[in-house]
């Protein structure tokens, strides 16, 4: 459904959508407020890291890409689940690759941060 609305307001209603997408992601994933609590530490954690400004800048901001995967595993998994609560051997894939997309974003964040701490 394509939206009438223009200019800031159409930028106003996106922003919107976009918090309601990250409060019903929070409110039904226990995965999501788990890699959000896992950010926190790890912003926490940084505080007290040896790091340059930049390094510290470039580890917080792959934080976001855990966020950013897990939406994107929520989304595919709402979509699987509303097309058919029966399950099917293409579900099952869709799925396994939603949960690929963040086990691989975790992975190489946490390699990020090895490099960045090991190597500055």
């Amino acid at each position: 459904m394509k939206s009438s609305d223009k200019g800031l307001r159409r930028i106003f209603r996106a922003f919107q959508h976009s918090i309601d997408g990250i409060i019903a992601t929070f409110k039904s994933e226990s995965a999501f407020r788990q890699d959000i609590a896992l950010c926190v530490l790890a912003i926490i954690l940084s505080c007290f890291l040896d790091v340059s400004t930049l390094s510290r800048i470039i580890m917080l901001f792959s934080l976001a890409f855990i966020i950013i995967a897990e939406l994107v595993n929520t989304a595919i998994e709402t979509i699987i689940d509303r097309i058919s609560p029966i399950k099917h051997p293409l579900s099952k894939k869709a799925k396994d690759i939603g949960s690929a997309i963040v086990m691989i974003t975790i992975i190489c964040v946490c390699a990020l941060w090895c490099a960045l701490i090991f190597f500055n």
